[in-house]
């Protein structure tokens, strides 16, 4: 994967954020960060501390994100 590649998924609404469990990394104390929501079927991914909508990723897509950013292939 090339550095630059910008991620896309499927916009869900938080209708069924209970089924989802919600973490935000410890290091944030502004909304300027985001939540991920570990779901049965998905990943999903919303702006920190806020009920609002959010992004979905299959399992497999959001390890490859991880893999891949862990990697430095993303050039910030």
């Amino acid at each position: 994967m090339r550095a630059g590649y910008r991620w896309e998924g499927e916009p869900v609404t938080s209708d069924d954020s209970e089924q989802v469990t919600w973490r935000i990394g410890s290091y944030c104390d502004t909304n300027a960060c985001v939540e991920v929501g570990y779901g049965t079927d998905e990943v999903r991914v919303r702006r920190a501390r806020t009920d609002g909508p959010a992004v979905a990723f299959s399992h497999e897509e959001w390890t490859a994100f991880l893999r891949s950013a862990k990697a430095g292939e993303f050039d910030l």
